[in-house]
């Protein structure tokens, strides 16, 4: 999983921060949007280790930080529940602009009840998740009990949540009275998959049967059991994120990976774009690349590193049998190998082009209990490995065009 820091403009203006997951070695077949739960931030453990687990499914992630909220601009006291649904369309929108439209939507507590919201508005959202989602707005104004009255008087009071003070206005409270969840969830039309813990103490499993009932199918439900309401145990976050990855792939366009098959021992398959080759070596899928300045993603190795690797992992297996053979005590053998062309050792002709030849450097460290006599010797096998006396042997590569099947 590679990560990569964003910055873009929310509806009022402000920077808002986030940051994009993208899986390794492929292109994401699909963008999930993510809403962190209340008084939360992009970078709250049950967000990454959901995000992480979802690129582990080829999906791309964008989570980010909330109006006021960890490093976004603005003023928290300032903002509201419909700003954060209005956040989430302007997060949408970099998607769309940059990398793809998002079509998953996953949301935790709050969160989860801006993302149905927020799904009514975005034609390519399909599928939205929710984890330990309230299914009416105005239940977090009981995190807010004992200040209330307080807000309702002076019209704004600082709220201890999670050890932290946010400064709530009396406006926070009369946008969450404006918002209906009960008359939007009927009418979304997406797929809806529902996560929630039985054991959870701030919102109550009740939130998510009252969800279950309103919604329309398809929809589906999920039991968190053990979770506390913020996943504060990894397994659970992980959980939760492979499931939503393997649900979703039901209801999103998803490009069927063709399998590779070969009467062969190797296959490597390209498609229309690009360098990324799928490659089959006997049960093994592995991924071929060129770099980024050469045009390609960088998705994997590319096809002399390959036979460097080869090379390289022949000599250290060579090495370590031979040495089991006579006994002697190898602890590990790493052997590191550059790919270049280079002026024979031997050449003549240096000043002419065409002089340089094929070079690979390697170069062994050896570890264990062994006298300098055998650490010659074990020098001497590296260059006995198979891999080395094919790419030293005259070699013939016969090639013929077959039918597609």
């Amino acid at each position: 999983m590679s990560t990569l820091k964003i910055t873009f403009k929310n509806k009022e203006g402000f920077d808002l921060k986030g940051s994009i997951e993208l899986p390794e070695n492929r292109t994401p077949h699909n963008f999930v949007l993510f809403a962190h739960c209340f008084t939360c931030n992009k970078n709250f453990l049950a967000v990454k280790n959901i995000s992480k687990a979802l690129t582990a499914k080829g999906f791309g992630v964008l989570r980010f930080d909330f109006t006021g909220l960890g490093e976004s601009e603005g003023e928290f006291a300032d903002s509201n529940f419909s700003g954060n649904v209005e956040d989430l369309i302007s997060a949408a929108a970099y998607l769309e602009e940059n990398y793809k439209a998002p079509s998953l939507l996953v949301g935790h507590s709050l969160g989860g009840a801006a993302v149905l919201f927020a799904s009514k508005l975005l034609q390519s959202v399909t599928a939205v998740a929710t984890i330990g989602a309230p299914s009416h707005i105005g239940h977090v104004k009981h995190l807010l009990k004992d200040n209330l009255d307080a807000i309702q008087e002076k019209g704004a009071s600082a709220v201890n949540i999670g050890g932290r003070n946010f400064n709530i206005k009396k406006q926070f409270l009369e946008d969450l009275e404006n918002k209906n969840l009960q008359e939007i969830i009927p009418e979304l039309n997406k797929s809806l998959l529902i996560l929630h813990s039985p054991q959870d103490t701030i919102v109550g499993v009740k939130n998510a049967e009252e969800i279950y009932v309103a919604a329309k199918h398809p929809k589906s439900f999920i039991s968190l059991d053990g979770a506390d309401h913020l996943l504060s145990n990894k397994k659970d976050s992980n959980y939760a994120g492979d499931i939503i990855g393997s649900w979703a792939y039901r209801y999103l366009d998803i490009p069927e990976q063709k399998e590779l098959k070969t009467n062969l021992d190797v296959v490597a398959h390209l498609g229309p774009e690009g360098f990324t080759t799928q490659i089959k070596a006997g049960r093994h899928n592995l991924i071929a690349d060129e770099p980024e300045h050469f045009g390609g993603n960088d998705f994997g190795p590319n096809p002399y590193e390959f036979v460097s690797a080869g090379l390289a992992a022949c000599t250290s297996m060579t090495i370590q049998m031979y040495a089991k053979r006579k006994g002697w005590v190898v602890d590990s053998v790493d052997t590191q190998v550059n790919y270049g062309k280079e002026y024979s050792l031997d050449c003549e002709k240096c000043e002419e082009e065409g002089t340089k030849i094929d070079t690979f450097n390697r170069e062994l460290i050896i570890k264990g209990d062994l006298d300098e006599k055998q650490r010659k010797r074990l020098l001497e096998i590296a260059n006995k490995c198979p891999v080395h006396k094919t790419l030293h042997s005259e070699t013939q590569i016969i090639t013929k065009l077959v039918d597609a099947k």
